[in-house]
């Protein structure tokens, strides 16, 4: 796990958010997410710079349209976001959990 992967792990474990249980390094076909709430259908990402380079941009397309395909949303958030507004990327996920938010689609 990555270091921001830890610092949310720490948060998400044990039903903090919304009151809802999330398995970290979930696997769903031939990718692992990084997050996954099953009752939800709700997977969380982070992602680092690499992200942004066009190769991994279309692998996170095709990857986000399989996953949708299977009925699960996908949220995404950059290593900085939950470095530097851990808070606001908590109550996002809330949000989301309790269907105030939605997720984009691809």
């Amino acid at each position: 796990m990555t270091e921001e992967e830890i610092i949310l792990w720490a948060r998400l474990k044990d039903r903090q958010v919304g009151g809802c249980k999330f398995r970290r390094q979930h696997s769903v076909g031939r990718y692992v997410l990084d997050f996954y709430c099953p009752a939800r259908k709700l997977a969380i990402e982070l992602d680092g710079g690499q992200h942004a380079e066009s190769d991994a941009m279309e692998y996170d397309v095709a990857r986000t349209e399989y996953l949708h395909e299977r009925g699960i949303q996908i949220v995404r958030f950059w290593n900085n976001e939950v470095r530097e507004q851990l808070e606001g990327v908590l109550e996002k996920i809330g949000r989301i959990l309790e269907g105030k938010e939605t997720t984009p689609r691809p």
